[in-house]
Formats: structure tokens, sequence, C-alpha cells
């Protein structure tokens, strides 16, 4: 039984994650049910549209019917359904998109569409029971590495976003290169473990003076023709030291960037979020900076950095709280901007 409360069938579909939770008051999890594709897509070396898109359309209805026996509940019991629209592969957003708006429109329930970071970002409302706007948010990912000023639930201004590559989608690359295979975020954070990170002092590009966006395609580029250089040479490649030495210096430029921005609007928290929140480096050298300068930080458990649907449940009660739903004209824009 619901107990009264408030519940959210959350949906996300975005790449290659289905994912349905089942969410009660905006901020409590009764269920996060999660099919990854990371065995389909490994073999070859990143995630394939169309391939994704199947796979969502085999698992969608297993996945939501699982999330409700795991909480409790049946339909009936559901108040709101929030889905992810965008941004994300055009296929595989469909696939959510459709099965959320066929349920509201037979169960008569009001229909809300999240933009995939808004639920990165409330993905710490779950986490941190306390936490509230106004703050400061990190997210970082394999599609996006953006510096959000969050100043409401649903009111947020992209301070600084990444130019060419995200964090995450560099973190595959090198990972491909280095022989280590997919995903590449947490593979690297492993082999850096036991690498020197200073073994290679990769350039860290902070861009124009005062400037919070990010560029990661020039560090990928000097990781490869570092490896060119010593084959050319005939020396033993490192690769942990090479993925120590590149993990920092992406992560170096992510903190200063963050620690900035949270000063400049005067901000006494930062709330990170995404795939890559999850990297054990970046937790430690922004949890170091924060506390340097007297920031709090926040961040979820693994779990709910990645893509999920109990952060996308989360996003859209606090969007219906302030009167936002959507109409069945609702479209998925892999695009969509913040």
């Amino acid at each position: 039984m619901k107990d009264k409360q408030f519940i959210t069938l959350g949906i996300e579909s975005s790449c290659d994650e289905t994912s349905a939770a089942v969410i009660g008051e905006g901020r409590t999890v009764l269920s996060n049910v999660i099919a990854s594709q990371i065995k389909v897509h490994q073999v070859f070396g990143g995630v394939v549209p169309e391939i994704a898109s199947r796979h969502h359309l085999d698992n969608i209805n297993t996945v939501i019917d699982n999330a409700l026996t795991e909480a409790g509940i049946s339909l009936k019991d559901v108040d709101l359904i929030g889905v992810t629209y965008g941004p994300g592969l055009v296929g595989a957003l469909l696939i959510g998109l459709a099965t959320a708006k066929s349920l509201a429109y037979a169960l008569k329930k009001p229909l809300v569409g999240v933009h995939h970071i808004q639920g990165h970002i409330s993905a710490n409302y779950i986490e941190h029971k306390e936490l509230k706007p106004p703050f400061m948010a990190l997210v970082v990912s394999g599609g996006h590495t953006n510096i959000v000023d969050v100043t409401d639930y649903n009111r947020y201004e992209v301070l600084g976003r990444t130019r060419d590559d995200a964090a995450g989608e560099a973190f595959d690359k090198v990972a491909r290169v280095l022989g280590l295979g997919y995903p590449g975020g947490p593979l690297i954070d492993e082999a850096a473990k036991t690498g020197n990170a200073h073994a290679v002092e990769f350039k860290r590009v902070f861009l124009e003076k005062d400037s919070l966006d990010f560029s990661f395609s020039g560090i990928k580029t000097g990781v490869l023709n570092h490896l060119n250089t010593q084959k050319l040479k005939g020396e033993t490649v490192n690769v942990n030291d090479i993925a120590a030495s590149f993990q920092l210096a992406v992560i170096e430029v992510i903190v200063a960037k963050a620690v900035m921005a949270a000063q400049r609007m005067k901000k006494d928290k930062i709330a990170l979020a995404g795939g890559v929140a999850a990297n054990s480096l970046l937790r430690k050298l922004l949890k170091e900076a924060c506390d340097q300068k007297g920031i709090a930080l926040h961040y979820p458990s693994p779990i709910l950095c990645t893509d999920n649907a109990a952060m996308i449940g989360c996003a859209a009660y606090y969007k219906y709280q302030e009167g936002m739903a959507d109409d069945f004209y609702l479209d998925a824009y892999p695009n969509l901007a913040l």
C-alpha cells in the first residue's frame, strides 16, 4: 500500500539503461530498477544507438512491472508519471516517452517530461534529504560536463559547459586507446589507483582567463601523441601510469572550475552529479578543495550517479509541484538545452 504518499513513476531510457522507479513524496525511493546494456555494447567499444533502442523496447515493460512489484503497489496507486524527454539518443528516448504517454493516457494521470541533466542534479535530493536550492551543481557524465547555478528546484543557469568532448567521453576514448575496454570511466579509475599520476604531465586546459567552459579533446590527443612517441622509440607503455596522469589532468581542471564558479556566485554548496561523479579521485580532490574554501559538498551513491529513473521521478515531482505538466504532444529532443 502507498500509505497516502504521493507516488511518482519515473521512466528513463535516454542512452543504454532502461530504468523505472517508484518515488514517494519526491525523495523516497520505493524501487529503482535498472536494466543495463553494458555487456551488449562492450563488443563495439561504445553504445550503438539502434541496438540500444531495440533493447529498450524489449526491457521497458518488464522493468516497469518489476519496479511496481518491488514497491508493493499497482498502477492504480500512481499519481504522476515522469519521463526523460531529452537530451539523449532519439530512438532510445522515444521508447520511454511512448510508454510514459501510453500509461498517462490509460490511467488518466498527469505526465511530466524531465530534462536528463535536471534528473542527475535531482539525484542529490534523494541522497541528501536536507539539501535545498540554491547551490552550484557540477554535472560530469559521458555526454555532459556542465557547471550549473541552481537557484530553485526548477530554475537553472548553465555557467560552463564543454566545448568539445565531455569528460566521460574523453575517458571512454582514452580507455579505448589504452586497451582497457568499455565503459572507460570506471576502468581508468581502477587502473589509475596503481599508477603514477605524475609520470606524464599532460597539459591542463583552462581556456580563456575566468572561463568556466571545458575542453578535453586536446588532452585526448595528447595521450595519443604520447603513446605514438613511446611506440616509435620502442619504449614500454605503462598503462596504469598513463591512466593516472590523464585522469589527474582532467579532474584538476574540473575541480578548479567548479570551486571558482561557487565562489564567483557566492554559493556555499556544490552538488556533484552524473556518471563520472562516481570517480574516486574526483570525489577526493573536490572534497579537499571544498573543505579548504568552506564549501559543503554533496554527491549521490554510485547507483544514483548512473542513468536511473529514481532521479527522473524526483525531478518530475518538483516540476509538478510548481504546476508544470505536459500534454500528449510531448516529444523527444536529443539535443535539448537546459
